[in-house]
């Protein structure tokens, strides 16, 4: 069985890192608690080649990155595009992840798409143009609208999923109406499952008008109960998939690392190859306040 945990991002967990760790050295730090990162700042900005190649010096030769695929890609800019200019931005993108491809360090590409991405005709076309335009990586896909999982969609889905070779994205997330999915723990994919945790918090999900609308959403912590429960699921997906790789973005309180931990804890898994620890500081459930 293998299970890689780890979160999003590196810059915001506290709990992992010695006091005065500056921020350049926190991914070489993070490094030495997990295995497998996701690159969300690749969302907001198609990320600089150098930075690739700086990520990958700071880390051991098998860390893995998951790396988000910029915003205009997957249309959270709601800017309709030509398919030249489609073609570009994919392009772009691709070029900007080649050290980390070439290093093969690369777990997927992760292809989040808005709440207002439901199943429609030109929607698929453009899951199927995205698949052949990079159909030599991992494609991970992650949908945020409901209509994908109602009734007779749930399956066709699923089979559309099998047979773009896309990896499902099972997400843990509010149950708050048309812009959350429900846990669909099925893999699509035959080597590879991802496994996201954005928290429970039902009444944050949706406040998009807030300015403080991220903090909102992914504040939640996860309960002894309910990573025991998602345990036994993991258990099962790792029956079906070579390689499942999970990670907590629930951290607006800063509390993904922690239950990223505890989650390692209940499966019994041990990484080895990690980068060496300065000081360890992190205690395994600290303080709840």
């Amino acid at each position: 069985m293998k299970v890689d945990i780890g979160v999003t991002g590196w810059g915001d967990h506290a709990l992992l890192y010695p006091e005065q760790t500056r921020p350049e050295d926190k991914l070489a730090a993070y490094a030495s608690h997990f295995p497998v990162v996701e690159v969300d700042t690749a969302f907001y900005a198609i990320q600089p080649v150098s930075r690739y190649e700086k990520w990958l010096q700071q880390t051991p030769e098998t860390f893995s990155f998951v790396i988000k695929a910029f915003q205009q890609i997957t249309g959270h800019d709601r800017e309709s595009k030509t398919v030249r200019e489609a073609k570009d931005l994919l392009k772009r993108y691709e070029e900007s992840i080649q050290p980390v491809v070439e290093a093969g360090n690369l777990r997927a590409l992760l292809f989040q798409f808005p709440p207002w991405f439901d199943v429609r005709k030109e929607h698929i076309q453009k899951l199927r143009f995205i698949r052949e335009w990079l159909s030599e990586y991992p494609l991970a896909l992650e949908f945020r609208n409901r209509s994908w999982f109602t009734g007779h969609y749930k399956e066709q889905t699923l089979q559309f999923m099998k047979e773009e070779q896309w990896i499902h994205t099972i997400c843990d997330e509010p149950q708050a109406g048309e812009s959350s999915i429900p846990i669909v723990p099925e893999p699509t994919h035959p080597e590879k499952t991802l496994i996201r945790f954005h928290g429970r918090n039902v009444h944050g999900w949706n406040k998009n008008g807030r300015k403080d609308w991220r903090k909102v959403r992914f504040l939640y912590r996860y309960n002894e109960e309910e990573l025991q429960e998602w345990a036994n699921r993991i258990k099962t997906l790792a029956e079906k998939t070579p390689e499942v790789t999970i990670l907590f973005n629930n951290n607006s309180g800063g509390d993904a690392a922690d239950n990223a931990k505890q989650l390692q804890q209940i499966l019994n898994i041990e990484y080895t190859d990690l980068n060496p620890r300065q000081m360890d500081l992190f205690q395994l459930g600290g303080d709840d306040e």
